[in-house]
Parts: C-alpha cells; structure tokens; sequence
C-alpha cells in the first residue's frame, strides 16, 4: 500500500540528505554523524568497504550526498536541490514527543516530520529485529476516513474496482483510486463494518489530491444518490505492530477480553486495550501490515495515542522502528510504494493487482478507469511490475533496464541491498514479454551494465497469520 539513504533506498536518500542538512556550517567531514552512521550500518561487507576502514566510506558517503547521488525525496513527487522544508512547515503526528523522547532522527516525509530510525539502533539491526521479533511504526500520518450512509457500498464500488459488496463485515482489501484513463491516483485499504459503515486508510503523500478528488466524486454521487457521509479522523493515531512475535505482545494488552488467534489476517475489530493505570482504551485493530511478517495496525483516539504506543514498547520484545526499516521490509515483502512503484500512468493491471479488481466488477464495468483495466485484462498490459535480482552494485529508482540486445526495456522503480537475503533487489516495470521468471537483462547502474534476472516477488516469503 495502504498505505511509502544510499543503501536503503532512491525514496529515502533524500530524507537522509535533509537530516544531514542541519550541519550546513561544516566541513563536508562535518556532515551528521547520525546520518553517516545510518547509512554505514547499511553497508555490505565489501573489500571496497570493510568495516576496518571507516575513513574510505565515510569518505564514500560524504562524496555521495553533495555529488547528487541522493536526489530524490521519500515523498511522492521529486525535489530540486533546495533547501530542505523548515521543521515549522511540517504536520507532526500526536506521537511527535514520544519520537524525540525516544532518541529518534525525524526527516521530512510526505508533509510530516517522520522518525528515520531511533537512538544508536542502525537500518539493518531494525530490519532484523522486526524479521525476528517485534517492531512499533508511527504510522499516524496515513489518511483515515469513514464512509456512512446508505449508499456508501455503492459509492465505493463507483471510486474503485474492488468488489466491496462480497467482503464480509469486518473484513479488509487493497484497492486502488483510478483515474478516468485508468491510473492509479493512489493504492489504499478498505475495511467493510456494515453496508453503510467502511473504513477506509490512504497514503498521506497524496493526502491533499486524494481528497479533493474524493470530494468532487462525492458532489457528483450525492446529487443523484441518497447522500454518502465522508469523516477524515484528523488526530487519530495509526500504529503498525509488525514481527513473529507481535501477537504475544498485544494479546498482554487485550486480555481476557478477546482472542487474537480469532482475529485472521484482513480481519479486524474493536478492541479494548490496557494501558497504565488501568485504562482501557477501545482501538480498532486490523491484523494487518507492511512488513510481510504477521502484525497489527491500530487507530487510536487522538487523547490514547502516547498511552498505547508507551504499552506496546514497554514489552522487551518491543523495539521502535522508523522509515528506513519499513521501506526495506516493504521491499522484500513485494509490497509496492506510491510514487515509485505505482503512479497516476501505471494501471492496477501493470502494477500486477488485477486480483483487486473484482470478477463481478469486471463484469459490471461500471467502476470510474474501466475501460483501460478491461482491455489490459483481455489483450495484456503493454508492460508488467517484476521483481529482479541484481549482481554487484543496487540498482535504484530510475536506473534503466536493456536486454541482451542492448534495447531499453524499462526502468527499475525500487532497489535495495535486501538485509534478509544479502542480495540486490529492485522491482521494476518492464516492456511485457520480458516478465517471466528467469529473464535475463542488463541493468545500468552508475553507468555500468549490471546482470540482473527476473525473480519471484516477495522477495521474502510472507507471513501473514490465517489461522
């Protein structure tokens, strides 16, 4: 989804970038040292970089962020070589304290001052703890709305192309907002409750264009239709609690009172949980994720946030993660980010979801993009999202893909050093018939032809709990 440094990824190397930005008045030798570390931490063991020599990569990584190589934002759109947002200018979610007081590195990211990662706790040691037990996201600054009203079923099924009447109450899908020529304006979660109540979370980087949309559909629905009400739960906080482990440790939380063995993934309820003091504080919890280990998104009332989150992470098998982790989990698990690896020109068909689209709804075609998505679904789409293993250097987000004949087939979209598999991976669209498992193409990183070939997504198998 939904709801996205040089070796984490092209999306995150600008946060990083920002972060170092406070130490303008040094020497280049003078950049963060929090940034630096950050980004050693994610280092492969090369001989080029062995850890016995700290002052070459340093070296490296100063060279690296005032040559350009880190040029793109982690929000949804690129960004010049201006100064970085003022910390005045960005949202900040009601964990924002917390964060601080819990030694985090905030860097802007899609409007709101985010935490990168936390205290000494490098990329790599956060990806590996979340792999093998249990990491905390601040996820609270998602877009979360509620959908009411008699007709709301159908409204949803007019604004995507998910069959929304067939799920059961309490159960959750992705989807996708299409624009008329059939792009992804942006990828979110629905959650049914009844045939009038849904819930639904899209990506804050397309917050401001999402609701304007969501707005001129709803004039136009509510003109002709008995009225959909729209409610954006502004304050509300959003928690991601991701790993093997992290049923254990919200069931401490939850009690007696409910059983999450019951609770499979894509399903959700509200759920008192436990927090000091005795409170109970009801939360609607969704086993879901962007991890692809088991886990749990909670929405939280604005006044419990700091309460809840302090709960979670005061279980030792309990560690706080922040963005740097989440996208190279993300990235092993298949899981696609808004502005690199879909966007308002790729189709939900090309972005390989043709399961959200619903086969009733196929039939029906009358949901807003279906002409496109139904001839892609006939004829084939004229390229395909694929994942790739990629020999020597980490391809990144616009690094162009060749054949063995030297022709220009595509451009990756995501690229990372996995930390879990010690291989280079990227997704990438690609022209189609150079997407089945096995082909071999050429990837140009830093100029330079790398070998590369199409693998199986998720790069990690997934871990979702159905019982």
């Amino acid at each position: 989804m939904a709801g996205h440094t040089l070796l984490i990824s092209r999306g995150l190397q600008a946060s990083i970038r920002t972060a170092s930005a406070a130490s303008s008045n040094s020497s280049s030798r003078g950049l963060s040292t929090s940034c630096i570390k950050l980004v050693q931490s994610s280092l492969p063991a090369t001989p080029s970089f062995s850890r016995s020599s700290p002052s070459l990569k340093e070296a490296f990584l100063v060279r690296s962020i005032q040559s350009g190589v880190i040029r793109r934002s982690i929000h949804t759109s690129p960004i010049t070589r201006s100064d970085p947002p003022a910390a005045s200018s960005l949202s900040k979610t009601g964990l924002y304290e917390f964060h601080i007081k819990n030694g985090a590195k905030m860097v802007p990211f899609s409007g709101y001052s985010m935490p990168l990662t936390y205290a000494d706790v490098g990329q790599m040691a956060s990806h590996h703890h979340v792999r093998s037990k249990t990491g905390l996201f601040d996820v609270g600054h998602m877009v979360q709305h509620n959908f009411t009203g008699p007709t709301a079923q159908a409204f949803l099924e007019r604004i995507s192309p998910s069959s929304v009447s067939s799920l059961a109450p309490f159960s959750s899908t992705l989807s996708v907002l299409l624009s008329e020529s059939g792009g992804i304006l942006d990828d979110l979660i629905i959650t049914k409750h009844s045939d009038e109540k849904f819930y639904l979370v899209t990506n804050a980087g397309r917050r401001e264009e999402d609701l304007a949309w969501i707005r001129d559909r709803l004039k136009e629905w509510n003109a002709s239709h008995e009225p959909v009400h729209h409610e954006v739960l502004e304050g509300w906080g959003l928690l991601a609690l991701q790993g093997p482990t992290s049923s254990e440790v919200l069931q401490k939380l939850v009690g007696e009172g409910f059983d999450l063995k019951t609770l499979t993934f894509g399903k959700s309820a509200f759920i008192d949980l436990k927090v000091a003091g005795g409170e109970k504080v009801k939360c609607h919890v969704a086993r879901a994720g962007y991890t692809g280990e088991d886990g749990f998104e909670i929405s939280i009332p604005p006044t419990s946030t700091v309460s809840v989150a302090e709960a979670l992470v005061s279980d030792p098998e309990v560690q706080l993660a922040g963005l740097a982790a989440r996208d190279s989990l993300r990235l092993e698990a298949g899981m696609c980010l808004y502005g690199q690896d879909l966007d308002e020109t790729v189709s939900p068909i090309e972005a390989g979801l043709a399961w959200c689209v619903g086969k009733d709804r196929r039939k029906a075609a009358n949901f807003i993009g279906h002409q496109r998505v139904l001839s892609e679904l006939e004829k084939g789409p004229s390229r395909r999202r694929v994942g790739l293993v990629i020999q020597g250097s980490p391809a990144r987000q616009g690094c162009d893909i060749f054949n063995s004949d030297g022709k220009k087939i595509g451009k990756v979209t995501s690229g990372i050093p996995s930390p879990t598999l010690g291989k280079n991976i990227a997704m990438a669209l690609v022209e189609d018939g150079h997407h089945k498992r096995g082909t071999k193409v050429l990837v140009e990183v830093r100029k330079k032809l790398r070998e590369a070939e199409v693998a199986k997504m998720p790069f990690v198998e997934n871990k979702f709990y159905r019982g």
